[in-house]
């Protein structure tokens, strides 16, 4: 049995993001998408921030963070926010350890995407976690708490944004697979297969088919897009060639797709390229700027190979600044995924002039391996007038706001970061373009700034009706709220910088203290302690000495180190080697003893084997320790960590002058990272009026497939059973039902749940596990359908003592009951001459057949078919035109008259036989 359950993404709902969907197939629990909201939405800053803020994504974060510990198993489809955003939260958080699985680009592209979000949040406010990164002096905790540190806790404001190091581990657990690789999972999972296939859209965005051994098939395709981009082929499930679905995917148990877009018909592709073009280059031709919001991984690589092809025909000069903080990671990632690439750019990966020379070549490859832009198997993703910018600052630094430009800002909802602090200066300009190209999530103010200029479109031109709208005026004041994070001055920084030093010299005091204590007690211990060292110490002296830890002590500072214990003891093992030049006895004199004066107290008794009558004591008196060196049945041991310390510094003197100097440098590197550290700072809010002056204009870039699309590739998917459409407000679903309605073959259980409800899907099955014996796997005759391999065998269940699992064995060798061969046997009345009924087996056939698979194998081997109405295909003569009428008899006509059934009319002549034979062979022939 299935069960479906949407946790966010629902139908006939207003908001068709994020994406999220618990699919239980029997047992296993699937999580389907796990896609984040916007964070950032307008009007959620509250005036009073001592009042809480109900969200809207409330409900939908505390479905998944209940549900996160119980799932079995993750698969991703796209990488942007709406679907893999909120997958680092819940995996480092709400213990969502399932596996996960996806394809490399969109593992790659998440990555980015969700970094961009959470940096871009987190330098504008703060979120209210609990593990953001803490001043120096809170780390008095035990050593028993140091080594298992507590998990995180949840966000305290409502908004659950990731840390960026929680983002790499997230994404880092994830497996990749490649299209069309079925995979068999295993433990609680095992018995399920899935297989990612092509989406479009996004680059690696994929379509999981899902098969069960008890619950049939199950395709989830979400966000896809049939046509062919300047960067991406279309969707594998439609096949331009065949004029059809993809085989593979066709016929589906279970169908779970979105028809947010069923009532939407998008205007051609290239009046949309047409429309943007031109708006770019008459706005930077009058000396004016442009502003394209867009995101930072995927859909912003269509804008940018459309924008370079344009800029290279009509040599423009004018800059391509594109602001965002992970732009050339990304570009670096995509430029290593080109066999993941489709459309115009896979075709423009050769040479400049398609010849290339040999030694050009290797000049191209081994700029690649630097990673010049200008490299081999990147040529169509260069972008030589691109340029790359962290934040406005920065490009203000570069451009006057005067000088003409195009502006690539993230995000594309202008919520937050870049292009919201852009758009506040940008809109009261004259004559500057703002152009739009996604409809951005509801509630943000890419979505406020696109009903805005929709509902000032006539009638005919909307957005959804296949037009291109055209520019408009914005007027009036719009209100924004800026967050921003500014360094602290004056009394505010000095008052901090106060804290920050009493509560080191507060911790300080403290680690002196402890390790005061620690060296009193070590003076107290018996000299023997130091003859018999554990094997655990050398090994761990052994493997800090193969790190490179060359345990260089401060005799005159405070350790650092929580357990001084060990400390000492590594200290006392270095001094054993008397050649390193080092005294000794006094250092560790130094370290281990406090006090150089006959001490009454705190005295320690003496023991031994035989008994004395009185106790004996030992007090402190003379600061000396007499170092001793270890022995064995050999003699003395072998400080093996000295060796290797002393053969580390043999090789680094071997080592040649460029690896020295590339080596120091790199530490350096490392350094001056380190040493990097930011000012304090404090989070502000502030409410601005904006004077809009600016032009508005919408050009739909999300590529996505219309209503007309949808209507045709559903139908012809044709799903067995029912069609779960999600994501879709009420007018797109009922769209879509009405097309599915008027088609007689189209299945009439279509299920369009709401976020939270639970439908059932199919029924309850019991599967069972039993084992073959080898005299019947051999006499079995395998026929192959799909994936699986079918045979029809006829047997007994027995089970063994030996065996835990019921096994499967013929009838003829099962032993025969001793007391059934005594028993007399009953006579029957028999009439004279006549046999007694016996049921005679029938083979089965399992497939369903196409007429046109069908007419193109007879047309392999000769055999000439035709279509002729619905469902009936002639082959022979009489598919021939102007046939003699002498031939007409080695026609066959092949007739699909219901579901299951078809027939085969014709007169015995070697065409009807191999139809026949070709019939069979296109199903998986199962004899009984």
């Amino acid at each position: 049995m299935i069960t479906f359950t949407p946790l966010s993404g629902a139908a006939r709902s207003s908001r068709t993001t994020p994406l999220a969907y618990l699919l239980q197939v029997d047992d296993v629990r699937i999580l389907l998408d796990c896609g984040s909201p916007d964070w950032a939405p307008e009007g959620a800053s509250a005036q009073d921030t001592s009042e809480k803020v109900a969200y809207f994504w409330e409900e939908y974060c505390e479905a998944l963070r209940q549900c996160a510990p119980t799932i079995d198993l993750v698969l991703l489809s796209h990488g942007d926010l709406a679907h893999c955003g909120l997958y680092p939260y819940a995996y480092s958080r709400w213990g969502l350890k399932a596996p996960a699985y996806t394809t490399l680009p969109v593992q790659a592209m998440g990555r980015i995407a969700v970094k961009e979000d959470v940096e871009g949040i987190r330098d504008e406010e703060d979120v209210g976690d609990s593990d953001q990164v803490k001043p120096d002096n809170e780390g008095t905790e035990s050593p028993e708490n140091a080594s298992n540190p507590s998990p995180p806790q949840d966000s305290t404001c409502g908004k659950y944004v990731a840390t960026h190091a929680e983002v790499q581990d997230a994404f880092d657990f994830i497996s990749t697979l490649r299209y069309s690789q079925p995979t068999h999972l295993q433990g609680k999972c095992q018995g399920l297969t899935i297989t990612p296939f092509n989406a479009g859209h996004t680059l690696g965005g994929t379509i999981w088919k899902i098969r069960s051994p008890s619950s049939g098939t199950i395709l989830y395709a979400v966000n896809i897009n049939h046509m062919r981009e300047r960067h991406l082929d279309g969707t594998v499930l439609m096949r331009q060639a065949a004029g059809g679905v993809f085989e593979p995917l066709a016929r589906p148990d279970l169908l779970i797709t979105d028809a947010d877009r069923a009532s939407v018909t998008t205007s051609r592709r290239k009046d949309r390229d047409a429309a943007l073009i031109d708006t770019i280059t008459a706005t930077l031709s009058s000396r004016s700027s442009l502003l394209l919001p867009c995101d930072s991984s995927s859909r912003v690589l269509e804008l940018l190979v459309l924008l370079d092809q344009h800029w290279n025909y009509s040599r423009l000069r004018y800059p391509i600044c594109f602001l965002s903080r992970n732009g050339r990671e990304m570009l670096t990632f995509v430029r290593s995924m080109m066999e993941w690439l489709g459309g115009t750019v896979s075709k423009e990966d050769v040479g400049e002039d398609g010849t290339g020379n040999n030694r050009r070549d290797y000049n191209k490859r081994k700029r690649d391996d630097d990673g010049d832009e200008d490299a081999l198997g990147a040529l169509a993703l260069r972008f030589k007038h691109l340029e790359f910018f962290p934040n406005p600052q920065t490009l203000l630094q570069i451009y006057s706001s005067k000088d003409p430009k195009l502006i690539l800002a993230v995000p594309a909802s202008l919520s937050h970061g870049p292009s919201r602090n852009l758009f506040s200066d940008f809109a009261a300009v004259p004559d500057n373009v703002v152009l739009l190209t996604g409809r951005s999530e509801e509630g943000t103010l890419g979505r406020v700034l696109f009903d805005e200029w929709n509902d000032r479109q006539r009638l005919d031109d909307k957005w959804d009706k296949g037009k291109i709208g055209s520019n408009i005026m914005m007027d009036g004041v719009l209100r924004l709220r800026m967050n921003h994070k500014v360094p602290l001055q004056g009394a505010e920084l000095e008052a901090h910088l106060q804290k920050e030093r009493s509560i080191k010299e507060k911790e300080a005091a403290h680690q002196a203290v402890l390790a005061r204590n620690q060296r009193m007690l070590e003076a107290d211990e018996d000299e023997s302690d130091s003859d018999s060292d554990s094997d655990a110490e050398e090994e761990d002296e052994v493997q800090q000495a193969l790190d490179g830890d060359l345990m260089d002590e401060d005799t005159e500072g405070v350790s650092p180190n929580p357990n001084p214990v060990s400390k000492t003891r590594k200290a006392e093992k270095e001094l054993d080697g008397a050649d390193w030049g080092i005294d000794g006895d006094e250092n560790l004199t130094k370290q281990l003893l406090s006090f150089d004066i006959y001490l009454k107290g705190n005295v320690s008794k003496a023991t031994s084997f035989f008994k004395s009558a009185g106790q004996t004591q030992r007090f402190r008196m003379f600061p000396y320790v007499e170092k001793k060196r270890r022995v064995d049945e050999y003699g003395e041991t072998i400080d093996v960590g000295m060796w290797l310390r002393k053969g580390k510094v043999l090789e680094e003197d071997a080592e040649s002058d460029e690896l020295k100097d590339y080596r120091r440098r790199k530490e350096e590197e490392e350094e001056a990272k380190k040493a990097i550290r930011e000012p304090p700072s404090k989070f502000v809010s502030s409410e601005i009026e904006v004077q809009m002056a600016c032009r508005l204009l919408f050009v739909d870039m999300e590529g996505l497939n219309d209503g007309r699309a949808v209507k045709t590739i559903v139908p012809q998917i044709n799903p067995r059973k029912m069609v779960n459409n999600c994501t879709c407000p009420p007018k797109c679903y009922d769209a879509l039902i009405e097309s599915c309605a008027n088609i007689r073959a189209m299945t009439k259980d279509i299920f369009a749940p709401c976020v939270g409800e639970c439908i059932q899907i199919g029924q309850q099955t019991n599967s069972f596990s039993i084992s073959i014996s080898d005299e019947l796997l051999t006499s079995m005759k395998m026929s192959r359908f799909e994936d699986n391999e079918i045979s029809y065998v006829t047997g007994r269940v027995v089970s063994h003592a030996n065996s835990t699992i019921p096994i499967l064995e013929p009838i003829s060798a099962l032993p025969v009951d001793d007391d059934l061969e005594t028993q007399p046997k009953i006579l029957t009345q028999r009439i004279l001459g006549s046999r007694p009924k016996i049921t005679l087996p029938h083979s089965t056939m399992i497939g369903e057949l196409k007429l046109t698979a069908l007419k193109s194998r007879l047309a392999a081997i000769g055999v000439q078919a035709e279509l002729i109405g619905e469902g009936v295909l002639i082959c022979g003569a009489g598919a021939r035109r102007n046939a003699p009428s002498d031939t007409l008899e080695e026609s066959v006509a092949v007739r699909k008259t219901a579901r299951g059934k078809v027939e085969l009319e014709g007169n015995v002549s070697d065409v009807y036989y191999l139809v026949r034979k070709e019939i069979y062979n296109l199903h998986a022939l199962v004899a009984a």
